[in-house]
C-alpha cells in the first residue's frame, strides 16, 4: 500500500512528503501566490532550510515575485531566455502617452535582436553578465560598426532596465558609460546654395519640388511622401505646407500611414516666397486634381514612393552637384541652417522643423556661417 502523503504545518510555508519519500516545500508569497521549491529535498531539514531562506528574503525586502517562478522554470528546463523576453518587451512597450511602438520602430528592434543582439538570443536572461556585454560591445566596435553598436546597446539596456523593474534581474548588466551615444564622428554636411541649385537643375523634373520642400521646409522623407494636394494652401501671397502625417515602409507589411515622428511634428510651414513658383508648377503639372492626390506618388501613380525608387533619381542629381557623399536628410539640415542664419530663435527652429526638444534645434544655431554673421554684427556695434 502506498503511504499517504503528509503535509506538515510549519511556522512559515508548508512541507509535504511525497510518495517517493522526498520532501516538497512551498509558501505563499507577498503576491498572494503559492510558490514551490524548484526541486524536492532528501530530508525535512533541507526543506525547512529552503523555506527559512525565502522567509528571510521577504523580511529584508530582497524578495521578488519572479524569483521563485524563474527558479521553478530553470528546474524544469524552461528558463526565460533573452529572445523571448525581448519579443514580449517589443509587443507590450508603450510610450508616455500609452501608444505602442510604431510598426517601423518595432521592425527595426526585431532586426537588431536577430542581428547585432543575436549572441544573447538563447541566453538565459539572468545569465547575461556585464563581462559578456562588454565583450560583445567591444567586438562590434572593433568591426567598425559604431552607430549600429550604439543602437543595439541602447536597445539591450532598455530591455534589461525593464527586466530590473519587473523584478526579473537584480542589476542591469549594461554598465558601459557612453556606449549608447557612440558614433562614427561623421557630420552631415548640408549642400551649399550653389550645390542645391545644381541638384534642382539636374534632378528629374517631377522631383524638383521634392528637393525644394525638403530643403526649404525641412520636411522628413516620410512626411514629404505623404503630402497631398490639400496640404499645400495659399495664405495671401504665401504658400503654407501643413504636415500632419507620415508614411513608413515596413518589410512584410508594406506602406503604413501614421502620425508624425512626435507630436511636435504636426506643424504648418510657410515657404520662402522665392520657391513658391516651383511648388505651384509642380501642383499644375504633376499632381492629380483630387484633394487627396499625393504630391509625389510612385511611378504608376497608385501608391507611395519607395525610397529605393526615388534613389534612382536622387543619386544622379547629387553626383551632378559633386556631392555623392550627401544623404537626403542633409537637405533638412540645409533648411535648418538657412533659418538659423535668417535669425530664427530656438523656439522658431523647433517649431519649423518639428523637433520635440529645444536641444535638437540648438545644433543649427552653431553653424560656422551663423558664427561669422554674429561676428560681423559685433563689429558693426563697435
Amino acid at each position: 500500500m502506498v503511504p499517504k502523503k503528509r503535509k506538515r504545518r510549519e511556522s512559515f510555508g508548508a512541507i509535504r512528503q511525497r510518495s517517493s519519500g522526498r520532501y516538497q516545500a512551498s509558501y505563499v508569497g507577498p503576491d498572494g501566490e503559492r510558490h514551490n521549491a524548484p526541486q524536492t529535498f532528501d530530508g525535512i531539514t533541507d526543506a525547512r532550510g529552503w523555506l527559512a531562506v525565502q522567509q528571510a528574503r521577504i523580511l529584508d525586502g530582497t524578495w521578488s515575485e519572479f524569483d521563485t517562478s524563474r527558479a521553478e522554470q530553470a528546474g524544469k528546463g524552461r528558463a526565460l531566455i533573452f529572445a523571448d523576453y525581448a519579443e514580449e518587451w517589443i509587443s507590450t512597450r508603450t510610450n508616455r502617452h500609452g501608444d505602442h511602438l510604431r510598426p517601423r520602430t518595432a521592425a527595426e528592434y526585431r532586426r537588431l535582436i536577430t542581428g547585432a543582439l543575436n549572441p544573447f538570443a538563447q541566453s538565459r536572461l539572468s545569465a547575461i553578465t556585464p563581462e559578456q556585454v562588454r565583450s560583445w560591445y567591444s567586438t562590434l566596435i572593433a568591426a567598425g560598426t559604431k552607430t549600429q553598436a550604439a543602437r543595439a546597446y541602447e536597445l539591450l539596456k532598455a530591455i534589461m532596465s525593464t527586466a530590473v523593474a519587473d523584478g526579473r534581474l537584480k542589476v542591469n548588466p549594461c554598465q558601459i558609460r557612453g556606449a549608447a551615444s557612440a558614433s562614427t564622428g561623421k557630420k552631415t554636411e548640408p549642400p551649399t546654395p550653389s550645390e542645391l541649385q545644381a541638384i534642382v537643375d539636374s534632378i528629374t523634373p517631377r522631383f524638383k519640388a521634392a528637393v525644394i520642400l525638403a530643403a526649404w521646409a525641412g520636411v522628413r522623407y516620410g512626411e514629404l511622401t505623404e503630402l497631398r494636394r490639400r496640404d499645400i494652401e495659399a495664405a495671401g501671397d504665401a504658400l503654407v505646407v501643413s504636415v500632419a502625417r507620415a508614411v513608413t515602409h515596413v518589410t512584410g507589411q508594406g506602406f503604413i500611414v501614421g502620425t508624425t515622428k512626435s507630436e511636435a511634428g504636426v506643424r504648418s510651414i510657410v515657404l520662402p516666397p522665392h520657391v513658391n513658383e516651383v511648388v505651384i508648377t509642380h501642383l499644375r503639372d504633376f499632381v492629380g486634381r483630387s484633394a487627396d492626390a499625393l504630391l509625389f506618388p510612385s511611378a504608376d501613380g497608385t501608391g507611395h514612393l519607395a525610397q529605393s525608387a526615388f534613389y534612382k533619381h536622387w543619386n544622379p542629381a547629387r553626383i551632378a552637384a559633386g556631392r555623392q557623399d550627401m544623404p537626403w536628410h542633409a537637405l533638412r539640415h540645409y533648411g535648418a541652417t538657412r533659418a538659423a542664419l535668417a535669425g530664427a530663435t530656438l523656439k522658431e527652429l523647433q517649431s519649423r522643423l518639428g523637433h520635440s526638444t529645444v536641444a535638437a534645434a540648438m545644433r543649427y544655431q552653431h553653424t560656422a556661417g551663423r558664427d561669422e554673421e554674429l561676428a560681423r554684427r559685433m563689429s558693426e556695434l563697435a
